[in-house]
């Protein structure tokens, strides 16, 4: 067992497959291990660097194996995929990652400490919730709408139309009393999305960090707090764009023989953290069409006249991503830019 230096370890409920080679490249361990005695064996073994996938529970196995005196390296999928050799199988996913360790050029994903993961599981039940909430409004809306019941779009809406339901005569006493049961899940969904936000917004205010990211235009505590919880270490990134791009905010490249093909954005990284940073921005966007532009930026009103407010809210998402980038690694508060649109550009 001391002739290991790096094992590739693949992970699943139950069964677990490990690949190791010696300090000459060359395969020593090919070995199929059940959880107890996965666990048994890594902790009788000297300590070598050990390769995951960052995949579900992965940092809880990265944060283990590291107790034991090993060095744990997460690897995402999409970078390790390019290393299986033919087919599908766990000893196939464990050789290609430790195939991926062992390129110089190789990048990492930081291993997440347990308070971290909390922080991160009340981004996800908060996510879930209101998933179930807006699932259960259109359900509502559709009900309503096969008695001739409707209502304007948004979620405040949804409270007055359950109480037109209720004293309107004219639906039937079995429909209102499914309209009941419906309107008391409702108010309970309600409930806990509010205890929940109530613990992120004590969450964000128990951060200096994030308060100073709240203060960017389209960001508020929410996407500041995320932003906080789901990025590595921002001093691993070289540049502005380069936490952009692992967002997946910038355009894929296409280029060839010296000519450049740039199409839509990658869409790597975090769905959520990307969806709500766009979100932010189409924010912004609305509030400078209702104002007709006073004191908005001229980068953003020249944008607008260029592209659809669409396009136009993922080039400023992008731009809020490295302005992040900016604060986080120097520490700095959000200055406001001082130059002013013109009356032209306004109009």
């Amino acid at each position: 067992m001391t002739d290991f230096i790096r094992i590739g370890l693949d992970t699943s409920k139950s069964l677990f497959q490990l690949h190791g080679v010696n300090a000459a490249e060359q395969p020593v361990l090919r070995k199929q291990l059940r959880r107890g005695e996965m666990i048994k064996f890594f902790e009788k073994l000297p300590p070598v660097v050990v390769v995951l996938e960052a995949c579900g529970a992965s940092h809880h196995w990265a944060r283990l194996l590291s107790s034991f005196g090993h060095e744990v390296r997460l690897i995402a999928p999409q970078l390790a995929k390019p290393y299986v050799k033919r087919g599908k199988n766990d000893a196939a996913d464990a050789e290609a990652l430790c195939e991926a360790a062992s390129r110089p050029t190789m990048r990492f994903v930081p291993v997440k400490s347990a308070d971290q993961q909390a922080a991160l599981m009340l981004v996800g039940v908060r996510t879930r919730l209101i998933k179930r909430r807006t699932q259960l409004a259109n359900a509502i809306r559709g009900f309503a709408a096969e008695f001739g019941v409707t209502m304007a779009r948004g979620m405040c809406r949804v409270g007055p139309l359950l109480e037109r339901i209720a004293a309107d005569e004219a639906v039937p006493d079995l429909a209102r009393e499914l309209f009941a049961l419906q309107t008391r899940e409702y108010v309970q969904l309600e409930r806990e999305i509010e205890v929940i936000e109530l613990k992120l917004m004590e969450w964000h205010r128990s951060d200096e960090c994030s308060q100073r990211l709240a203060q960017i235009p389209g960001v508020g505590p929410i996407g500041a707090s995320m932003l906080m919880m789901k990025t590595p270490d921002p001093h691993s990134f070289k540049s502005g764009r380069d936490f952009a791009a692992w967002m997946g905010l910038t355009p894929k490249d296409h280029s060839t023989a010296g000519k450049t093909r740039l199409g839509g954005i990658t869409r790597a990284g975090d769905e959520l953290l990307r969806s709500t940073l766009v979100v932010g921005a189409m924010a912004v966007i609305q509030h400078v069409q209702r104002t007709r532009g006073r004191n908005a930026s001229p980068w953003l009103l020249k944008m607008l006249e260029r592209k659809t407010p669409k396009l136009a809210a993922v080039a400023l998402a992008n731009k809020m991503a490295r302005i992040a980038w900016k604060l986080m690694v120097s520490g700095e508060h959000y200055r406001r830019a001082v130059e002013q649109a013109t009356p032209a550009m306004a109009a």
